[in-house]
């Protein structure tokens, strides 16, 4: 009785190609590992610049910035957070995240100067969200500064288009004076302001700059309202935004988008593409607020610079 053979070459490319396909080389992606991140932020009762011209303001802040540090982790990783309120500070405070699942009478109680609070949380879904502090008054606690983003990516990095450049916008209101609890009721703010800067990305004022950006790149801005009471109908003027995700989820897609709406303490990614060299401000169309600080010149220009996620954070002019 006869028996087949392969030819040795033939059986040793098989074997390669079993290999390659374990691997994720053919036609698989390996899974990406899920990470842990230990996450620390110190309240900070302290003055911030909120101006060109250096004005300083007695913000309530984590980790001594308005807004607070972008944290930035990958769908399924661990977050291991701390917040350390410290016994210099006259106020408690509290921190949550809406990236988070967890129990919110458990892990976003308020404490005490001189107390410090841990919890874990795993990011199960994918987007750009809120966090805050939670400690009454917590619009407050909101209207002083203590506020930011943390951005989920998902696990897929296919899941939406790669981007070229990424900035984070974080839209809140301003009160000149920060102990005035019942005008922050009364919705009676001075000021609409991006990333804790009246105007600070428009190039007409001291001490500001635009946010800059080359034709033909995919420019991605993860935008949070962090309110604490108004809406944001965020537009692109002389542009159309060619992907809007609510939540920043690759999942709530939409297409050539004029302008979208994202309400106080929600979120939204935002992708444009513009080809011609100008000037595109990204602005929120509920004019009393534009015209107020809520302005962000997008320069688009062969010879834009690279920037971090938030330019002129914390700001020093």
């Amino acid at each position: 009785m006869m028996r087949s053979r392969r030819p040795v070459g033939m059986s040793a490319a098989l074997a390669g190609l079993a290999a390659m396909a374990v691997t994720g080389i053919v036609g698989l992606t390996a899974p990406v590992e899920a990470k842990t991140h230990d996450v620390k932020f110190t309240a900070m009762e302290t003055e911030v610049v909120v101006d060109g011209t250096g004005t300083k303001y007695k913000a309530w802040t984590f980790n001594g910035q308005m807004p607070g540090p972008v944290v930035r982790v990958t769908e399924g990783d661990t977050v291991n957070f701390t917040l350390d309120n410290p016994k210099t500070n006259a106020f408690t405070h509290s921190m949550d995240f809406h990236a988070a699942e967890i129990d919110f009478l458990k892990n976003y109680r308020e404490i005490k100067p001189g107390q410090t609070i841990q919890y874990t949380f795993v990011a199960k879904k994918p987007g750009v969200f809120f966090y805050h502090c939670g400690a009454p008054p917590m619009i407050q606690h909101i209207a002083r500064g203590m506020f930011g983003a943390i951005i989920v990516d998902p696990k897929d990095a296919k899941a939406w288009p790669k981007a070229d450049r990424e900035y984070v916008l974080v839209q809140s209101e301003f009160w000149k004076n920060p102990d005035d609890v019942q005008a922050m009721f009364d919705r009676k703010f001075d000021h609409v302001i991006y990333n804790g800067g009246i105007f600070k990305y428009h190039p007409f004022f001291m001490g500001s700059a635009p946010i800059e950006a080359k034709p033909n790149e995919r420019v991605r801005f993860y935008f949070v309202n962090a309110g604490p009471n108004e809406f944001a109908s965020i537009h692109p003027i002389g542009e159309i935004w060619d992907n809007v995700y609510e939540s920043g989820n690759p999942t709530n897609s939409l297409r050539g988008v004029q302008t979208y709406v994202v309400g106080p303490g929600s979120a939204a990614t935002f992708d444009l593409v513009s080809e011609s060299p100008g000037v595109y401000p990204i602005v929120t169309h509920q004019l009393t607020a534009a015209l107020r600080g809520a302005i962000a010149a997008l320069v688009i220009t062969p010879v834009a610079h690279d920037a971090p996620l938030m330019p002129l954070t914390p700001w020093n002019p």
